[in-house]
């Protein structure tokens, strides 16, 4: 009555083998996803899609963020996602301070901020030439901010999308 059969002790055996083999591969899923970039790229398109002047916020779960004039990329521990914007070129507005080289022009910053642009600019023309400027410039990773802001301005007939 309490002998051991010699087959039921392998297959307990094996049992214990394959949970162990199970919870070593369910403990190198990572704990949540990566970042959402496809919602900040829904954001930023909803905004430089529009026909109005426009601002937008979102929210980020990221510890790094990316922006060139047609990608969003934000990354953490958890991993990288990418995501790409379908909305015509955006211009990168960098935060004070982000990177160390980073540089952005204080009056685009400020019109991302929301200060009228012809309160920061003479003229079109300057707007103009500041946003090509920003757009020209090398994209980094930067740190990233809690929130993104988007913010679409006119001035004259110069039409341009500030996300920062």
């Amino acid at each position: 009555m309490f002998e051991t059969h010699l087959d039921a002790t392998y297959a307990w055996l094996g049992l214990a083998v394959v949970s162990v083999a199970t919870a070593g591969v369910a403990a190198a899923f990572p704990a949540s996803p990566p970042p959402d970039a496809d919602g900040v790229a829904r954001t930023v398109d909803s905004v430089a899609d529009g026909e109005y002047p426009a601002t937008a916020e979102h929210g980020i779960a990221a510890d790094r963020l990316r922006l060139t004039d047609d990608t969003v990329s934000l990354g953490d521990e958890r991993g990288t996602a990418r995501a790409a914007l379908d909305a015509p070129r955006i211009t990168p507005v960098i935060r004070p301070g982000a990177a160390a080289n980073a540089t952005t022009d204080a009056q685009l910053r400020g019109v991302l901020d929301g200060v009228p642009p012809d309160a920061a600019f003479d003229d079109p023309a300057a707007f103009a030439a500041a946003a090509e400027r920003a757009r020209a410039t090398d994209s980094e990773w930067i740190p990233a901010p809690d929130r993104i802001t988007v913010r679409r301005v006119h001035y004259g007939e110069v039409r341009v999308t500030l996300v920062g």
